[in-house]
């Protein structure tokens, strides 16, 4: 069972690619899956221990705005259940 599951959601791939690339390189945490939710929307996932995934979402949010892109949510759940964990990979 992972410890905590990081999301950014954009609007475009760029911004999605750059917020993703800055929360692997911030924080000891792996890309656990990358959806295209539709209408532009991307939401980039990441996992790992619940400092680790709070530190990277944080890179991320910081990065994404250098593409000018658009953000539209973001969160950190620790101690996901199982059933969510299997849901969202």
């Amino acid at each position: 069972m992972m410890q905590a599951i990081g999301l950014i959601e954009t609007r475009g791939l760029t911004p999605a690619l750059e917020a993703l690339d800055a929360m692997c390189k911030a924080a000891n945490v792996r890309m656990a899956g990358f959806k295209r939710v539709g209408s532009g929307l991307i939401t980039v996932i990441v996992e790992g221990d619940v400092a680790a995934v709070t530190a990277a979402v944080d890179a991320g949010l910081a990065a994404y705005s250098k593409t000018g892109g658009q953000l539209m949510s973001s969160n950190v759940i620790p101690r996901p259940h199982a059933d969510l964990a299997r849901m969202l990979l």
